[in-house]
Parts: structure tokens; sequence; C-alpha cells
């Protein structure tokens, strides 16, 4: 087995899924839940749990995982009498569930075979995959050849109108990025992550890490026509002589909210120790909210993943609305 005794336990989740086709008598036979030997839907959601449960005993190698939930979907094909299973698994751990959100596809697939075995003498069990994955070093990984259905982005991958209609405005501090060095993919990535959360992106900046560049950014949207609710940065947290992000900031801002930047970092700590030399910051003025983040993607899923359930309530409660 792996060594991965070192490792930090952090937030995993895997979505698998897989299909088995019967013939035209077994289908209906499990469509009207009367199949002699008992009810292939339901038996194999349970099956499923099963599995995802029991993948360390089948597969040799697997670390034995305390899995937080399960959840095993039924769907029926009727063009191709096709019974098509999702696996939903998700825990804090030191390593994946991938493993056991196939594990419990293949055991579900099993028990409907098992099942209609004396109708159809031949089920043919196919398309088995993992479709998505996230947590650890590699952060969230979709697989590219297939589409999730919507209702898992929305229960599950957390593809949701969280922060709907919130006016969000990115600032990135790089001078590398504002040099057209290299393409800025932290501000990309915030701006997609607040969009998939329902959020209006307003304005997108890209400055160079200077103390009067960032000032005049923030201070401009402070003072637009369209006024954001939230603003979020990215890069210039870390400890060298041009990060110099936090100060702005903090001049800039009328209370500071040091939870935030607690929070910021306790969270990137399970992921890797250099999380405690970021220096994040967030704050309010007047009605707007101004949080500051890390200029490396990775960093920037992390702490989006763990401040936006927070985002809503302290927009509402910074403009004087219940929530």
């Amino acid at each position: 087995m792996s060594d991965i005794s070192a490792k930090i336990p952090s937030q995993r989740s895997a979505i698998a899924q897989g299909r088995i086709r019967v013939n035209a008598e077994a289908f209906e036979l499990i469509k009207t839940r009367k199949l002699k030997k008992g009810d292939a839907l339901i038996l194999a959601e349970i099956a499923g749990i099963n599995g995802a449960k029991k993948a360390s005993d089948m597969i040799l190698l697997c670390h034995p995982i305390n899995i937080d939930h399960i959840k095993v979907a039924v769907e029926l094909e009727e063009k191709t009498r096709s019974i098509l299973i999702y696996a939903l698994v998700s825990t804090l751990a030191k390593t994946g569930v991938e493993m056991e959100a196939v594990a419990a596809v293949n055991s579900a697939l099993l028990t409907i075979y098992d099942l209609s075995k004396m109708v159809d003498p031949a089920p043919e069990i196919y398309d088995i995959r993992l479709l998505f994955k996230k947590g650890g070093k590699k952060g969230v990984w979709t697989n590219p050849t297939c589409e999730i259905p919507d209702w898992i982005k929305k229960d599950f991958v957390g593809e949701n109108k969280l922060l709907s209609e919130i006016k969000v405005a990115v600032i990135t501090a790089s001078d590398r990025a504002a040099e057209g060095v290299y393409e800025d993919e932290s501000g990309k990535l915030l701006q997609e992550i607040f969009t998939k959360s329902g959020a209006k992106i307003i304005s997108y900046e890209v400055v160079k890490d200077e103390e009067e560049l960032i000032f005049n950014a923030v201070k401009k949207l402070l003072s637009a026509e369209e006024k954001p609710q939230l603003i979020v940065t990215t890069g210039g947290t870390g400890i060298s002589k041009r990060d110099v992000t936090p100060e702005i900031l903090q001049k800039i801002c009328q209370k500071i909210l040091p939870g935030i930047g607690e929070l910021l970092r306790i969270n990137g700590a399970k992921f890797t120790p250099h999380s405690w030399s970021s220096r994040s910051v967030a704050g309010v003025v007047d009605d707007v909210l101004i949080i500051s983040l890390p200029g490396n993607p990775k960093a920037v899923q992390e702490s989006c993943d763990c401040l936006l359930p927070l985002l809503p309530h302290l927009v509402a409660t910074i403009a004087g609305k219940k929530h």
C-alpha cells in the first residue's frame, strides 16, 4: 500500500457511473419491480452502498477509509434497455474515494445481473467510468469524455446558484500576468467559480504588484456607478517584497474581518504548510465586502471551497438584510 501517513486529511469526493443492458423481458420486469428474486432497483442501491464500504476488502492495495456519505442513484434508459447507475462518495480522508465510487457501481450492476439472469442469461455490463473526483493535491478532475448530469452538479459537485445575483469584481495583482509573461489563471478561475455559483461578474482587471495600482483599482470599483457587493483579489498575499495587497486593503477597509484570513489559512494548511505564510485579509467598506486570496490557482480553488457557503450571509449582513 502507498504510504499516506504524512498526508493531511482533506475533503474528498468522487462520482462514478456504469450501465447494464438486459433483454426486453428483463427490462420490463425490472421497470415494474416484478422480478421474481426481488426489486432490482432498490436492491442495487443497497448493494452499491455496501460495495463502497467494502472496497478495501475487495481491492488488494486499497486503503480502508471511513466514508462520510454515499449516494447511489438508478436511472432506466428505455431506448437501450439499460439501467444506469451513479455512485457518489465523499469523506474527509488522506486519500481519494475513486475506488469506493467505482466499487459501488460494480456492486450495484452485479446485483442487477444476479437478479435478472434467470430471465436474461447474458446481461451486458458496460460503460463503467469515473466522472469526477475532488480533493488532494490534484484538486478537481472532471472526465472530459462524458457529461455530468445537472442534478449531480447541483446536489454534489456544488455547481449551484448559492451566490445568485451577487455582483462580484475580480482583481489580479501580478507583475508577470500584467506584463503578459503568462496567462492569469487565478483571475479566470475566480470568474468561473463565481459564475457557476450564480454571481454576476461586473469587472475584471489585472494590475502589477504596485501599491498605487492596486489602491486605484479598488477605489475605482468602490466609486463606480454599478458598485460590486464583493471584491475578490488574487495575488500579493505572500511575504516577498512585491507582495503588498494586504497592506493596501487594510488602508482602504473601514472594518477588518480577521476570522476570514484565519479561516483561509487553517483550510489551506490541510493541503500545504505553506498556507501559514499567506497574509490573506478581508474587510468591509460601506456595503462592499473585500477579500484577498493567494495567487496560486490551486490555493484559489481551495479558498473558494471554504468561503462560498459563508458569502451569502456576509454580503446580506453588510447590506443590512437578514439572512
